[in-house]
């Protein structure tokens, strides 16, 4: 392996990074206040397939708005259902993720692409030149919002806040705080970066929309919140493991001879995400009133 090969694996596992760790932090967010949202692979596909629809009306920038107007919608729509109306927060996202499927589907048929729609590369966000090669600004807020998130959970009241409504929405209650109108904010900024995410991976990074363009990462995304044990600053790590598995498939396609083949090596995503979900998710601590609608007695 010769170091240009070194650093193409590394620029698209960067890339590959970006909608698993988006999505990944805003699940935490969401699952720190209460909620366990199985919604993010609809979100991640109606909001890629918005965003590609919003580049080419308004540019890119306003494309990467529409996706993250879309997910947060959905997540507002997730949020309404198991806060207010004390929905069951399960089968909520998989009619998410079956309502994505159905619509992204008609979408494309009536743009006259069935199954696939090119993005033109004018609607495209411009990469940014660096030593490893033409990357996406997008990256680079993919590396920043989880230091962010950090923060805001480990360093402010509203960090707090969100905690004890996750923990004791009883205690929270009593202390005067508003459970279901911190959930519905906390799910709403959790979809909002998801949709960021989604719109990412038509407007930025693939250049074009399918009607499976999500391929898994949603719940590669979930696999990736057990990891970190709610923590942003290793699902920014655990974004990173998972991308880079996904680029070496990619990269291994583009070799001559290849070693091995590349259909096993894009197996390896879904085989990491079982493997960490089976011998993870017993250890991490949820908060104790994670996927339970609150009733006040």
């Amino acid at each position: 392996m010769s170091w240009n090969d070194i650093l193409s694996l590394l620029r698209i596992s960067l890339h590959a990074m970006v909608p698993i760790t988006l999505t990944a932090v805003g699940e935490i967010i969401g699952e720190t206040a209460g909620l366990f949202n199985i919604g993010l692979e609809g979100a991640l596909l109606l909001s890629a397939f918005a965003g590609a629809i919003g580049a080419e009306f308004g540019g890119p920038l306003f494309g990467l708005l529409v996706g993250m107007v879309v997910g947060a919608g959905l997540g507002l729509l997730f949020s309404v259902i198991n806060t207010y109306w004390k929905g069951t927060q399960m089968i909520t996202g998989i009619g998410i993720n079956l309502f994505a499927v159905g619509i992204v589907a008609f979408g494309l048929i009536k743009l006259g692409a069935p199954g696939f729609h090119d993005v033109p590369k004018a609607a495209e966000l411009a990469k940014l030149q660096t030593p490893i090669g033409a990357v996406s600004p997008m990256i680079f807020v993919a590396l920043i919002v989880p230091f962010i998130a950090y923060w805001f959970l480990k360093r402010t009241r509203a960090g707090l806040i969100l905690k004890a409504v996750g923990e004791a929405p009883e205690a929270a209650d009593v202390a005067g705080i508003n459970i279901n109108l911190v959930r519905l904010l906390a799910t709403t900024f959790g979809g909002a970066l998801a949709g960021l995410g989604g719109a990412y991976m038509s407007v930025c990074w693939i250049g074009s929309v399918t009607k499976d363009i999500s391929a898994g990462r949603g719940f590669i995304a979930l696999a990736t919140v057990v990891f970190s044990g709610l923590n942003p600053l290793l699902a920014l790590l655990g974004g990173f493991i998972f991308g880079f598995f996904q680029s070496l498939a990619t990269w291994i396609k583009t070799l001559p001879s290849k070693p091995i083949p590349w259909q096993f090596v894009e197996m390896l995503p879904y085989i990491v995400t079982l493997l960490v979900v089976s011998g993870v998710i017993g250890r991490v601590r949820f908060p104790k009133a994670l996927g339970k609608p609150y009733k006040r007695e």
